[in-house]
């Protein structure tokens, strides 16, 4: 996926714990490291969601900070989507926008 605001390629790993009030941004970065970002989670088998949009919001939150709660109902619906997916009930193919 392509930030918007630089036109390269940008990757946010995002993690949540079941303590944390909400998921944090626990690695970030354009080019190279976005390539390598996306490596690794392919590798270990994590869903790669690319959405120029979301990825561009969350470029700007700092790393290891929780994302903001404008961002809240965007994180759910996706993470709600891939618990769904992982879980193996049928869902549609695309994740939310």
């Amino acid at each position: 996926m392509s930030d918007p605001d630089s036109g390269r390629k940008a990757a946010v790993a995002l993690a949540y714990q079941g303590q944390d009030n909400a998921p944090r941004v626990v690695a970030k970065g354009r080019g190279l490291i976005a390539q390598a970002i996306i490596a690794k989670a392919r590798e270990h088998g994590v869903f790669v969601h690319e959405s120029e949009e979301l990825v561009g919001l969350l470029m700007q939150v700092e790393l290891d900070r929780y994302i903001p709660p404008q961002l809240y109902l965007a994180v759910a619906e996706l993470l709600a989507w891939l618990y769904r997916l992982e879980a193996g009930e049928k869902t549609e193919s695309k994740p939310p926008r």
